[in-house]
């Protein structure tokens, strides 16, 4: 067989992953205590309602709580669990985990509403 033969299906594997690849911190995030908040690239609407920029990878996240909000100053770092969940840890505080928020919340202008 040639070299050829061989790599093409090779690259064309590893290609797939890339594509199929849709887990991303990107969207919008429940807590149990009803809190919320959007994430869309750098940009975050927080908890507290502001919308601000921080630190984005495609599967973390880290912002400053910004003035006016409860904790303010405090460095909060979230990390991706999965397709639903993310590890969020408020300074030195334990994480606890955030899950998307379900059909029933939708993105409207610069926060998130409850649709219904």
């Amino acid at each position: 067989m040639s070299r050829l033969a061989f790599a093409l299906p090779l690259l064309a594997t590893l290609a797939l992953p890339q594509a199929a690849r849709a887990d991303a911190i990107d969207g919008a995030w429940c807590h149990e205590t009803s809190r919320r908040m959007v994430i869309s690239g750098p940009s975050i609407v927080t908890a507290g309602g502001n919308r601000i920029e921080g630190e984005y990878g495609r599967h973390d996240f880290a912002y400053t709580v910004p003035p006016g909000e409860p904790g303010a100053g405090t460095r909060i770092r979230m990390v991706l669990m999965g397709e639903t969940r993310v590890r969020v840890q408020e300074g030195d505080a334990a994480p606890v985990v955030w899950e998307r928020c379900g059909p029933s919340i939708s993105l409207r202008g610069a926060g998130v509403v409850r649709a219904g």
